[in-house]
């Protein structure tokens, strides 16, 4: 009987049919087949991160320690000392415009004309058929201040002296004559300005006079050109008269020192507001 169930068992696994074969996973698919079945298009770059820029680690770069700022849509780096400097720049802006004497420029007494391009101002007048320019540039203008110590009874914060712009200036007077100019350099002698002893004292003075041609920005080294350091005093006086004459005297210096001053601080504030935006990346 046992013999007889053997046997019948051998003949039923030799005619068990054979398991169908299925097609292979699309997990399990060669290489060449999915090359056929879908192009590969994502870029290696892709691979170490997201579409938003995340950085996958361990990928195809080992991951990178942060850096101590943060960087923004502009490019630049912002750290905690630009966070700080940013707000100092905001309380110095504050603090200048608290003591800005002038919102708007003064205007100079005799019928000059201002143009201002960025630091440099020129003044225009027309007088019986002659044109007189005076020309002057903020940049370094205000004298170094030296530090004394403050008298008994007076605190600090008053013993500070005012910022007073003393630029120099170039007069130029031109005649119907177009072919030349008389040119006559002046400046504030440190020693003259905020000195009222002598009232009959010039607060400026006259260093180098020479002739340019007339309409031309570039003046010749070629020219002639007098220094007043030699010069003697009488054709000196009748130098300052000739300037006088045409509106370039005492009070007219004086007006010039306000002028510069004003324009001088509210570049001085545009300049502090265009590195706080720099610094803030605004």
């Amino acid at each position: 009987m046992l013999l007889a169930r053997a046997l019948r068992a051998a003949a039923a696994a030799t005619l068990r049919p054979l398991p169908r074969r299925l097609p292979p996973s699309p997990l399990l698919r060669p290489a060449a087949l999915l090359c056929a079945a879908r192009p590969f298009t994502r870029s290696l770059w892709l691979l170490s991160g997201d579409a938003a820029g995340t950085q996958r680690p361990g990928l195809l770069r080992p991951p990178r320690a942060s850096p101590a700022g943060v960087s923004c849509g502009c490019g630049g780096l912002h750290t905690e000392g630009d966070k700080a400097f940013a707000e100092f720049l905001t309380d110095e802006i504050k603090e200048e415009k608290k003591i800005q004497k002038h919102k708007s420029l003064p205007k100079m007494s005799g019928g000059w004309e201002l143009e201002v391009h960025g630091t440099e101002a020129k003044l225009l007048r027309k007088i019986a058929g002659e044109r007189i320019t005076v020309t002057f540039n903020i940049n370094n203008s205000i004298p170094p201040t030296f530090d004394e110590e403050p008298q008994e009874g007076q605190k600090a914060e008053e013993q500070e002296p005012e910022l007073t712009s003393t630029p120099n200036f170039v007069v130029e007077v031109s005649k119907d004559d177009p072919k030349q100019t008389l040119v006559l350099d002046c400046h504030y002698p440190e020693d003259e300005v905020g000195h009222g002893e002598e009232e009959e004292s010039d607060i400026f003075s006259i260093r180098e006079v020479s002739f340019q041609p007339t309409g031309e920005s570039d003046w010749k080294d070629t020219n002639y050109t007098l220094s007043t350091d030699s010069l003697d005093w009488a054709l000196y006086d009748h130098l300052m008269d000739f300037l006088a004459d045409r509106g370039v005297d005492n009070t007219f210096a004086d007006e010039l020192i306000e002028l510069s001053t004003a324009l001088e601080h509210q570049e001085y504030i545009r300049f502090l507001e265009d590195l706080k935006s720099f610094v803030k990346c605004q």
